[in-house]
């Protein structure tokens, strides 16, 4: 699993793919700190800095480039065969990967989110923030890892997910925020760091419960997708 874990860190931090990930969270440190600096009152620019940027951009997006690359890409190029003639069982491949995406996503958005929690409230809401974060970037990483194993636009379904259901329809529809991620990191954050900034309109349980079921669920099921994979590299 080690060997695993460390061609995937090798193969991710090397790509160029990588490079994309820097953009979103520079920026939303950057406007939290134009915005403080400007004398700004937090309450007017908190929350689409924090909740909708960090939580609803920065945080699903980052995961998803690292969570559809860590084994897409080597779908892609061919070089999964060479871990799949491995007399490896599958688990020992997509868990290492798992943690690897998780990882490097969680380490990429728990400072930028710190920062700029610190900067709309208190250092209590910034390690709220980057906890909860955390935890959300296991969660994403477990659902685009499967993406990236069941279908051949793992990207463009990510999106959808992001965009249109978790940015557009649980502002509509409110029974849909119990499939929602963000929603599940706001309710966290708002646990750890009780804040006016945040509602969590899901309850703890639901956040803690369904954020496990996101997490093992899909992981479980990539397992499952990758043992279909023949050494040939296509699916029985």
């Amino acid at each position: 699993m080690t060997t695993v874990s460390w061609i995937t860190a090798r193969g991710l931090l090397g790509r160029r793919r990588f490079l994309l990930l820097f953009p979103l969270p520079v920026l939303l440190v950057g406007l939290a700190v134009l915005s403080r600096a400007a004398g700004v009152a937090s309450t007017e620019w908190g929350l689409p800095v924090v909740h909708g940027l960090g939580l609803g951009v920065v945080l699903p997006v980052t995961a998803l480039i690292v969570g559809t690359a860590v084994l897409g890409s080597e779908i892609d190029d061919g070089t999964l065969l060479h871990i799949l003639t491995k007399p490896l069982p599958r688990w020992q491949i997509v868990l290492p990967k798992l943690l690897v995406a998780a990882g490097v996503t969680a380490l990429t958005v728990a400072l930028p989110l710190y920062v700029a929690g610190v900067l709309v409230e208190s250092v209590r809401f910034g390690l709220g923030l980057a906890a909860a974060g955390a935890v959300g970037a296991l969660a994403y990483s477990a659902f685009f890892l499967a993406l990236s194993l069941l279908t051949r636009r793992p990207v463009l379904l990510g999106l959808v997910y992001v965009l249109i259901w978790e940015g557009l329809l649980n502002n509509i529809v409110s029974g849909t925020r119990v499939l929602s991620v963000q929603h599940y990191v706001v309710t966290l954050t708002d646990r750890i760091a009780p804040t006016a900034l945040l509602d969590g309109s899901v309850s703890l349980p639901v956040a803690i419960v369904m954020s496990a079921v996101f997490t093992v669920g899909f992981t479980l099921l990539a397992i499952r997708r990758l043992g279909t994979f023949s050494v040939a590299g296509e699916t029985s």
